[in-house]
């Protein structure tokens, strides 16, 4: 305001200088007369050209040639600011590395996961261990000082019973075998039925009239579990479909010491629903070599699987709020549940534990970044992500304040790169982000950040971000009771730790969010 009192004082005195300086010049003081009427003037004009606190937002009209040579050099400019900025958190990176990897948060991740697994055991979709684990993480993240809430979710609740297989001709023989999630189970009796053994859904539909009122037994190929996967997924409907009364599917794996892999499997709407288990590669290799022989097999399967109401659960949320921008949100996840076999801890205790651990680690070093560092322990992410689906639907009215999702559910072995999907200005922040990781040698950044958790905000176009490890044996053990704490490797958490918290830490205080 006191620009605009300034401006019109002037534009009186302007006026008034120039009155007196006619008056004066009739008396030949020309001089005189002239400067104080140039002094105003000049005045006038400078104040004119200064901005007025009365309207902070408006500016002086600008040619759009000028206004685009601007906005070019900013955005130059900025890309070299941003570089810049994100290499002055060397210093954090590498106090964050060393806490994780060599001081006193040393191995704290593996033994928070071998508490939790040994204390809790597995953790499926809708049991009463899921609901134990849910409450022993919002205590234990509750006494770590943090910030924690649960957030009410539904979820399928399927429960496996008991369950046999056993090969009667050529000769008896038990099989291993785990039903998969979702599967209707048999008559009390049992399904005792002849065997049909293809390798692939093209050959059941060439040998279809061969099907009807037997038990299908796949035996395809592991190509990458991608692909493969499909056989237990949909296998179940498609044999359905040409007539087979059950299915037993070679499990997805590339490794096995007869060991069945379970996983949830998807009737088909309109097809009849048909008991659907794994068995083991050498059960299903054994009787590939015994169909190509020519010889006749029976089984018979007796399962007690069934599917209860939906079950009340929820997703556990901690968080760090940000100093300057609370709203906005780096969020880190991995997801509670397991499987009914095993421990869980590879699949995905391990992905759990470190989304909590940088949130100990940024405590325990007073840091407090810009934004607000959000770890969210999903529920029945192996149903289908059911609670980060409804978390999404529920928080997606904000999701112009998400900055970067993250997920790790591939395991916590010694990690490799981070993977990322955003736009090619993100990638470029992020290419500069993991040079921090220089001290533990882990500066690659991949593209495709993946997990099911976190695929409905990039579909919708937020970054995402997943963790890349040597992940070679993880599907030796996925989804069956090799899932212990013996595949874990206290080191490798560290590293998986020390990454995931500079990666969330840094891209939470950067000035501006992750363009879009």
């Amino acid at each position: 305001m006191w620009q605009l009192a300034v401006c019109v004082f002037c534009f009186f005195l302007f006026f008034f200088n120039w009155a007196v300086g006619l008056t004066i010049r009739a008396h030949t003081m020309a001089w005189e007369g002239t400067l104080p009427f140039f002094l105003s003037f000049f005045m006038f004009f400078f104040m004119l050209s200064s901005p007025c606190d009365c309207h902070p937002h408006r500016t002086l009209p600008m040619g759009s040639v000028a206004v685009a040579r601007a906005v070019s050099n900013d955005t130059a400019r900025k890309a070299s600011d941003i570089a810049t900025e994100i290499a002055d958190y060397a210093d954090v990176a590498k106090r964050i590395i060393d806490l994780a990897v060599f001081g006193a948060a040393q191995n704290r991740s593996y033994r928070r996961l071998a508490d939790f697994t040994d204390t809790i055991g597995n953790r499926v979709s809708g049991s009463e261990n899921l609901n134990m684990a849910i409450k022993y993480m919002y205590n234990a993240m509750t006494q770590d000082g943090l910030d924690v809430h649960l957030e009410p979710v539904k979820i399928p609740h399927w429960v496996r019973g008991k369950e046999s297989a056993v090969m009667i001709v050529p000769r008896v023989k038990n099989l291993a075998i785990l039903g998969l999630g979702s599967s209707v189970g048999t008559p009390p009796e049992g399904i005792e039925a002849e065997v049909l053994v293809v390798q692939s859904f093209e050959e059941l539909k060439h040998r279809a009239s061969e099907a009807t009122g037997k038990i299908v037994v796949f035996n395809q190929p592991f190509v990458s579990y991608g692909e493969t996967v499909a056989y237990r997924a949909y296998g179940a409907s498609e044999a359905a479909k040409v007539g087979a009364v059950a299915t037993l599917i070679r499990s997805i794996t590339p490794f096995s010491i007869n060991s069945p892999h379970t996983g949830w499997q998807d009737y088909q709407d309109g097809v009849k629903r048909i008991p659907t288990a794994c068995i083991t590669v050498e059960d299903a290799e054994l009787m590939w070599r015994l169909s190509k022989r020519g010889q006749k097999i029976m089984i018979r399967v007796t399962m007690a699987a069934k599917t209860f109401p939906d079950a009340d659960s929820f997703n556990t949320v901690a968080e760090i709020k940000g100093w300057q921008h609370p709203e906005q949100v780096v969020l880190l996840s991995g997801h509670l549940d397991s499987w009914d076999v095993g421990q869980g801890a590879m699949d995905d205790g391990g992905g759990a534990m470190i989304s909590w651990e940088v949130l100990s680690l940024i405590k325990d070093l007073g840091l407090r970044p810009r934004r607000t560092l959000r770890t969210v322990l999903w529920t029945a992410e192996e149903q289908g992500g059911v609670g980060a689906q409804q978390y999404y639907n529920l928080h997606k009215v904000n999701i112009s304040n998400f900055d970067l999702v993250m997920e790790s559910d591939l395991g916590t072995f010694r990690p490799e790169a981070l993977q990322f999907t955003g736009s090619d200005a993100a990638r470029k922040v992020m290419e500069e982000v993991v040079k921090l990781l220089a001290p533990i040698n882990m500066t690659k950044l991949e593209t495709h950040g993946e997990g099911t958790d976190i695929s409905p905000w990039m579909q919708a176009g937020v970054p995402g971000a997943s963790l890349y490890v040597a992940d070679s044996r993880y599907f030796w053990f996925h989804h069956s009771e090799g899932d212990t704490m013996s595949v874990q490797d206290p080191q490798d958490m560290n590293l998986c730790s020390a990454l995931w918290a500079v990666v969330s830490f840094v891209v939470a205080d950067l000035q501006d969010m992750l363009p879009r």
